[in-house]
C-alpha cells in the first residue's frame, strides 16, 4: 500500500507543477518527493495514522485479515490507477476499504468522522481551486509588481511553516511548532507565539525579496522548489497513515513494536515507491491536466500545501491527488483555461468517486465473505 501511494498520490502530486514549469526535471523530482516524504511519513504521520486505524468505525477492532483484505483491495485499485495514468484518490480508496471490513465485522459507522472527511473532500477543490485561482489571477495582474507580491506570499507560507507541528519538537505522545517553541524562550502564551510568527515571517519575505532583486526568475524558480518540498513533506505526514493506519489495532497484541516503528515502515515504502513509480504520474499531472507555468504552479501549491496541514493538525484522511489537481485546475484558469482538460478531468472525478465505492463494496463483500465462513 506505502508503495502504491508514494508511486501514485504522495510521490507524484508535490512537484508536478515544478514540473510542468521546468524548474526540476521529472527524475530528479521522484528523488527529491521521496527523501521528503519519508521526513514528514516519520515526524507528521502519527494523527492520520491513528485516525485511519481506529476512528473510521467504531465497536470493532480490525484484526489482521480485516487489515490485509482493506489494504490488499486499496493497493490494489491505486496501483491500477498508477500504471494507467489516472490519479486514483488514495483517501477514498482507503477509507471506503478500512470501512467495508468493519461494517462487515459488525462494527457501527462513525458518523460524526465521517461528517469531517466528507466536509474536507467536498470543500477541498472549491477552497484550494478557489484559492490558487485567485492567486494565480494576482500573479498575472499588472498592478501588483511581482517583487512584492511573491515576497508576501513567501511570508504566508511562512507563517503556516513555523506553526506545523512536529514529533521531535513536542512532548512524548505530542508535537510542538517552531513559532511555540522559541515564544516558549520568552515565557511562552499566545502573544508571544504571535510575535514570534510576525517575526519569522517577515525575515522570510526579506529574503526572498533580496533574492528577487539579484535575480527575478531564479528567485522565483527557487520559491516554487520549496513550496514542492513543503508539499512533499505534507504528502508523507498524511499519506503514510492511509498506508499503517489499518495496523495501528494491532499494536495492542505486539506491544513491543511502538507506532515510530509502523512510520518508519510505511515512510520506506513511501519512498521506494516514489523513487521506482512517481515519475509515470508526475508526467501525467505536470502536462496532461493544464500547461503550468512558474506563477499558476506557485499558485496551485500554495493552497495544497495549507489545506495538507490542515489535514493532518484534524487527523483526516485526504487525497493529495484531490488536492493538486483541484489546484492545478484553479491556476489554469486563471489564464482562460490555460490548456485544462475537461475530459481528462471527467475521467479523474469518475476515478475518484468509483474508488471510493467500488473499495467499500468489494472490502465488505469480501469480508463478510470470510465471516461467514
Amino acid at each position: 500500500m506505502a508503495w502504491a501511494i508514494g508511486a501514485g498520490s504522495s510521490g507524484s502530486t508535490p512537484f508536478a507543477p515544478a514540473v510542468g514549469a521546468n524548474a526540476i526535471s521529472v527524475m530528479r523530482a521522484g528523488l527529491v518527493v521521496g527523501v521528503l516524504g519519508f521526513a514528514g511519513a516519520v515526524l507528521q504521520g502519527q494523527s492520520v495514522t491513528e485516525a485511519v486505524g481506529s476512528e473510521l468505525v467504531g465497536g470493532v477492532s480490525l484484526t489482521a485479515l480485516a487489515a490485509t483484505v482493506a489494504l490488499l483491495i486499496a493497493a490494489t485499485l491505486v496501483a491500477l490507477g498508477v500504471f494507467r495514468g489516472y490519479p486514483i484518490a488514495t483517501a477514498f480508496t482507503v477509507t471506503g476499504a478500512v470501512v467495508g471490513v468493519g461494517l462487515a465485522m459488525g462494527g457501527d459507522p462513525a458518523w460524526a468522522k465521517y461528517r469531517e472527511i466528507v466536509a474536507l473532500w467536498v470543500l477541498t477543490p472549491f477552497v484550494g481551486g478557489g484559492i490558487a485561482y485567485a492567486t494565480a489571477r494576482l500573479l498575472r495582474a499588472e498592478r501588483v509588481p511581482e517583487r512584492v507580491l511573491v515576497p508576501t506570499l513567501a511570508a504566508l507560507v511562512g507563517a503556516i511553516v513555523v506553526n506545523v507541528g512536529f514529533a521531535l519538537l513536542g512532548p512524548a505522545g505530542g508535537s510542538g511548532s517552531i513559532a511555540g517553541e522559541i515564544a516558549g524562550v520568552f515565557g511562552g502564551g499566545t502573544a508571544a507565539t504571535g510575535a514570534v510568527t510576525v517575526a519569522l515571517s517577515l525575515l522570510v519575505a526579506l529574503a526572498l525579496a533580496a533574492d528577487t532583486r539579484r535575480d527575478a526568475e531564479g528567485a522565483q524558480r527557487r520559491f516554487l522548489l520549496v513550496l514542492g518540498g513543503l508539499v512533499a513533506f505534507s504528502a508523507g505526514g498524511s499519506q503514510v497513515g492511509l498506508a499503517i493506519g489499518p495496523l495501528v489495532p494491532l499494536l495492542d497484541t505486539f506491544q513491543s513494536i511502538p507506532i515510530v516503528a509502523l512510520l518508519l515502515g510505511g515512510g520506506v515504502g513511501l519512498l521506494v515507491g516514489s523513487w521506482t513509480g512517481a515519475p509515470r504520474m508526475i508526467k501525467a499531472l505536470a502536462q496532461d491536466y493544464s500547461s503550468l507555468g512558474p506563477r499558476r504552479s506557485i499558485a496551485a501549491l500554495i493552497p495544497s500545501f495549507a489545506i495538507a496541514q490542515t489535514a493532518v493538525a484534524f487527523g483526516i484522511p485526504v487525497s493529495f491527488n484531490e488536492i493538486i489537481v483541484s489546484a492545478i485546475v484553479g491556476s489554469g484558469y486563471a489564464a482562460g483555461g490555460a490548456g485544462v482538460s475537461r475530459k481528462k478531468m471527467l475521467f479523474t472525478v469518475l476515478a475518484w468517486v468509483g474508488s471510493l465505492a467500488l473499495s467499500l463494496l468489494l472490502s465488505y463483500g469480501a469480508m463478510a465473505a470470510i465471516e461467514s465462513l
